[in-house]
């Protein structure tokens, strides 16, 4: 099932995206939040509405990113002086302020960096608050999934020695187009475009670590609250953006989530 989020008047409606990709595709409005404390009580209202005629937000409002580095073999060697390939997950932070949704514009603060990239991910969304979860039980905390750009300001990264900043402006982490709750993620493609050149391509089986791994391992530090997202770390092939630029995260039985890139003071 797909669920999107999307702007309804002057306010916000979860709805299920029925249809297929490349024929007229409809959102049916549910009544209730997905993340509520009573499933059960979500339920559809009976309005539907032409999905090209809505405006899509993030999926979901996080309380946290939480992040993966270097769990592609072939981004680590591609990685400014290559090295070792990490023995666990290596983790970090993205704020919730950092979170845009499909068509959002990624604001690059020009005056602060000269370098922004982007990192075509899978992203997992939690389902409900969980510490401790033995990787056999990860799929009892997952909602679902989507396609997340962990993008990145190239050069503040090197500078910095850490990444809190280079990762954490305004729309650097653009969520969406929607969560696709019926999905394995085990060997799913993925496939980012910038202006309709693919510059990665790659397939989450080959992730040093998997989801189940993950969930085990970051719940095992934190713990992890409905609507938080988990990035799964991106491939090699990751490259600077420019203005103007549009660039296209495809995650296949999930869909495509798509961003331009603008200018800012």
């Amino acid at each position: 099932m797909r669920i999107a989020r999307f702007a309804k008047g002057d306010g916000v409606a979860y709805g299920v995206v029925e249809g297929e990709s490349g024929q007229p595709q409809t959102i049916a409005e549910l009544y209730g939040h997905p993340f509520g404390i009573d499933p059960a009580g979500v339920r559809l209202t009976g309005e539907r509405y032409p999905l090209a005629e809505v405006r899509l937000l993030a999926p979901v409002l996080p309380s946290k990113v939480v992040a993966v580095g270097k769990n592609y073999a072939e981004h680590v060697r591609e990685m400014p002086g290559g090295g070792e390939l990490p023995a666990e997950p290596v983790l970090f932070l993205k704020p919730s302020t950092s979170v845009t949704g499909q068509g959002g514009p990624i604001a690059w603060p020009v005056k602060l960096t000269d370098r922004v990239d982007f990192e075509g991910e899978l992203a997992v969304i939690i389902g409900r608050l969980c510490k401790d979860v033995p990787r056999h039980r990860a799929a009892d905390v997952i909602f679902g999934y989507t396609c997340a750009n962990d993008v990145t300001a190239r050069d503040l990264q090197a500078r910095d020695g850490q990444w809190t900043r280079s990762k954490a402006f305004d729309t650097f982490c653009p969520l969406g187009p929607w969560m696709e709750t019926a999905v394995d993620p085990a060997d799913l493609g993925i496939t980012t475009a910038v202006n309709g050149n693919v510059r990665q391509h790659a397939r989450t089986s080959e992730l040093l670590f998997d989801v189940p791994s993950l969930i085990e391992f970051v719940s095992s530090v934190m713990t992890l609250l409905p609507g938080d997202v988990l990035l799964t770390g991106t491939p090699e092939g990751v490259g600077p953006l420019t203005d103007g630029d549009e660039v296209s995260v495809t995650i296949e039985s999930i869909g495509t989530l798509t961003n331009k890139v603008v200018t800012r003071d």
